[in-house]
Parts: structure tokens; C-alpha cells; sequence
């Protein structure tokens, strides 16, 4: 096997094997249709799209309609919900591998160097994600206002999980790309500022649409204080954290330096957010506080519920442990990147950092967008 790739290249070896899959799965549809793609590719991949695309707790096949189950008769099996299964994760996680393995293939073929450089110019797309995420929140929002989808499907499928990841990273690898070729030409001094001024251009552009929804339609309302809560909470609260870690135990970020405070931030906003929206949104002027998307955040406030009194909870609210966790897994995580991490292989440190910024940024964006304009 190690031959046969040294002999093709690693690169074509890998579409090869993207291009072989994907014909693989789509003449398998063709022949097998209701077996593979009805009792398979739709029942756990597009129906759970579908659904929540609609709002909808349950979708049923109906023939091919794809009708609300409250709709649907005792033969238009089979229905999909929203959200992951062992069928779903068994065919995203190898997806997901297979990417990251096309990301890193990309990263030598472009011979990428300022890792760190690299890091800060994608921290605007992190915030995109989230951003464009809340546009479809604003799609179902429309739908329960309207009876109708403002952006049909199948374009707003790919602003849904997991399809979104896939959207923002194939937009993402674009503008890499782009920014590497005008580096390259002599047209700029360095790829990471076309870089980061295209992914703020993508960032505002989503962020505009948000607000113009909010300005011209009913289902869409803007909270600024909310948002200005949000920011300054997530930032206090990293400040505290960076200042006791580097007056404590500095040696815990040696390794990430200032991209350690980015991750911490990163997560703040994913947990104040939460704590906001999940327990004060009211307060805010929010008709009513936020259900939990997510199931780490629901987990922490059903058990906080639970062991609380009701009288303390009425009062502190049963969101806040999640912002502690995000805080700790947060400085967990610069711990382990350590000087010897980046020492020994920085092109593989800063992408997994990027990863880890994403994973907490791209949740925390939408929380926050989500109660910002009430969708």
C-alpha cells in the first residue's frame, strides 16, 4: 500500500478515493433506490435535514413528499427527526477524516508557512460559520411566521448540521487559496490579510442580512443589549482566566501564547451565551428564555436543575456551570499544547488549534446571533 502511494502521490491517491466513493454511493442509490437511498441516504442523512430545516420534530417519506408527521398515514414510513444517530455518526466520521486528511494534503501541496499568522487571519470565518448558521434559524423562524421557507430547500440544507461544516470549509478553502495565489503574484505582502479581510467581508455581509431581517420582517426582532452583554461578559471573564493562568501557572500557556487567549474567548462566548440565553433572554426582552440546541448544555442544566433548590435557581439561573466547563476545557486544552507540541510539529499544532477555536466559536456565534435576533 505504501508503495502504491509513494508511486501515485498521496494527493491522487486521496481524490481517487473521493471520486471512487462518491460514484460507489451514487450508482448504489440509483439501483437500490428505495433500499439505499429511501431506508438509508434519506431516513439518517436528508430527512433529519428536512426536518429541521421545517422546525419539525419528525418528517415521514410520504413518496417522496416529505410531509410533517402529524400529516403523514400509517404507510409513509419511514421518518427521520432532527439531530445524529449511530447510522449518521458511522457514515459523517469517515467523511470527517477523509477531509482532514484532504486539509493537511492541501496544507503541504500549498506549502503554507506563518502558522500563527494563519490562525489569527481564520478567526473571522470561525465567526461566519456560526453567523450563517443563524440564518437558517431565521429560515425556520420564517416558516412558523409564514407557512413558507425563505430559502428553499435544497440550498438551505447545506446551512444545517452537518452539511454547514462542509458549506463553510469548501467557502474557507477558496479563500485560502485565493489569498495564497495573490501572496505568491507579488499582489499582497502576506496571505493572511486578503485572508482575513475576506472571511470579515463574509462575516458582516451574514451579520447584515441578520439585521436587515430583523429591520423589515415580524419573526425577526434585534436585541443590542443582549449582544453587548454577551461580548463584554465573554471578554471579562477571559481576562480573569489569561491574568490567573499567567500569574499562577504560566507555564500552561508557553506553548499558544496569545492564541491561548482566543481559545479561552472562543469558548467564553459559547458559554455565556448559553447562560444568557438559556436562563435571562427574558430580561433582555426575549418573550421567553431559550431551549437548549445542544446536548452537553442541556445535560448541565438539567442536573443543575435537579440538585439545586428551586428558590437558588430562580435566582442564579441553572445555565452557569456551563460557562465554568467551557472555561476549564478551555485552558485544558493550551495546557496540553505545550512549547514541545509546536516545537515538533507547528503545521499540525496551529490546525488542530483552529479546530479547537471552531468547536467552541461556531456554537458560541450562533447562541449568541440566535438570542441577538430573537430566530
Amino acid at each position: 500500500m505504501n508503495e502504491f502511494i509513494e508511486r501515485y502521490g498521496p494527493a491522487r491517491v486521496w481524490a481517487v478515493t473521493v471520486a471512487l466513493l462518491a460514484a460507489i454511493v451514487t450508482l448504489a442509490a440509483i439501483a437500490f433506490p428505495q433500499r439505499v437511498y429511501v431506508d438509508l441516504i434519506w431516513q439518517y442523512y436528508w430527512g433529519p435535514v428536512v426536518a429541521d430545516a421545517h422546525g419539525w420534530r419528525e418528517v415521514a417519506w410520504a413518496g417522496g413528499e416529505q410531509v410533517h408527521i402529524d400529516e403523514a398515514g400509517p404507510d409513509d414510513g419511514p421518518t427521520a427527526s432532527p439531530g445524529y444517530t449511530f447510522v449518521s455518526y458511522a457514515g459523517y466520521i469517515p467523511t470527517l477524516i477523509l477531509f482532514l486528511a484532504g486539509i493537511v494534503l492541501l496544507v503541504r501541496r500549498l506549502n503554507i508557512e506563518r502558522y500563527r499568522a494563519g490562525f489569527y487571519a481564520l478567526f473571522p470565518f470561525m465567526l461566519f460559520g456560526g453567523a450563517l448558521r443563524v440564518v437558517e434559524d431565521a429560515n425556520v423562524a420564517a416558516y412558523r411566521d409564514t407557512g413558507e421557507l425563505a430559502i428553499e430547500l435544497p440550498w438551505s440544507g447545506f446551512l444545517i448540521s452537518p452539511l454547514i461544516y462542509f458549506t463553510v470549509f469548501l467557502v474557507t478553502l477558496v479563500a485560502v487559496v485565493v489569498s495564497v495565489w495573490l501572496d505568491r503574484n507579488g499582489y499582497v505582502s502576506g496571505y493572511e490579510y486578503p485572508l482575513a479581510g475576506i472571511g470579515t467581508v463574509l462575516l458582516a455581509a451574514t451579520v447584515g442580512y441578520l439585521g436587515w431581517l430583523a429591520a423589515t420582517e415580524p419573526y425577526a426582532t434585534f436585541y443590542p443589549l443582549l449582544l453587548t452583554t454577551t461580548l463584554v461578559g465573554a471578554t471579562v471573564a477571559t481576562v480573569v482566566v489569561w491574568f490567573a493562568v499567567d500569574r499562577f501557572a504560566p507555564q500552561i500557556n508557553s506553548g499558544t501564547m496569545f492564541m491561548g487567549f482566543v481559545v479561552i474567548w472562543a469558548h467564553a462566548v459559547d458559554g455565556v451565551a448559553n447562560v444568557i440565553g438559556l436562563d435571562w433572554a427574558v430580561a433582555f426582552g426575549h418573550s421567553q428564555n431559550l431551549v437548549p440546541k445542544h446536548p452537553v448544555n442541556e445535560a448541565i442544566v438539567n442536573v443543575t436543575g435537579s440538585m439545586l433548590p428551586a428558590s437558588v435557581v430562580d435566582v442564579t439561573g441553572a445555565a452557569w456551570p456551563f460557562l465554568l466547563v467551557k472555561l476549564a476545557a478551555a485552558v485544558a486544552v493550551i495546557w496540553v499544547f505545550n512549547e514541545e507540541v509546536f516545537e515538533e510539529s507547528p503545521r499540525y499544532a496551529v490546525l488542530l488549534m483552529i479546530t479547537v477555536v471552531a468547536v467552541g466559536l461556531g456554537p458560541g456565534t450562533r447562541d449568541m446571533l440566535r438570542a441577538t435576533f430573537g430566530v
